[in-house]
């Protein structure tokens, strides 16, 4: 399905600039197998980029929105970024297989699973879209966080597009 697309966003209260980040659990796959990641502590004393995307494989996502902050890293870390967070509502497994596909982690985006949605939830970035099957993941958000603080927030107005939430447009505002 081509153009834009009905979503339903499931929550009107979404994270603003000024908001503390939301405590969530999100995993990733280590070399136990999948392990828990708080997120409080990892933003904590910290210049953190996190973004968040509906999937992992989905074309805009591995065409646009990943690659675009794959490209910006050393940009992003001349800035004093200290970590690239890429957030999607998949499982610890799909994102490990997604890293390894794509190279994000060698370029400095770090992948984590946000299985239950549970980030996206309290973040109040989740939505549905059922002409394609998805049902409690993101919408795209990109934003600057200090100290657990989020002090730059773009989220995108039209479902499907991928503009300012890139990985260029995120410098821009910083």
């Amino acid at each position: 399905m081509r153009g834009k697309r009905n979503f339903k966003k499931e929550q009107d209260m979404a994270i603003s600039t000024g908001d503390r980040m939301p405590d969530a659990t999100l995993s990733r796959f280590g070399a136990e197998g999948p392990e828990q990641v708080p997120l409080v502590p990892r933003l904590d004393g910290r210049k953190v980029v996190v973004f968040g995307l509906p999937g992992a494989f989905s074309r805009g996502c591995s065409k646009t929105h990943l690659p675009s902050f794959m490209r910006t890293a050393d940009a992003f870390r001349e800035k004093g970024v200290e970590e690239i967070i890429c957030v999607s509502v998949n499982d610890p497994f799909v994102m490990a297989a997604w890293d390894e596909t794509t190279g994000a982690g060698k370029a400095g985006v770090t992948l984590l699973a946000d299985p239950a949605s549970e980030l996206t939830k309290a973040l109040g970035m989740n939505m549905d879209v059922p002409p394609i099957g998805f049902y409690d993941r993101s919408q795209r958000y990109a934003m600057l966080v200090e100290d657990g603080v989020v002090k730059v927030l773009q989220t995108e107005e039209t479902a499907g597009a991928c503009e300012l939430t890139t990985g260029e447009a995120l410098l821009e505002a910083i």
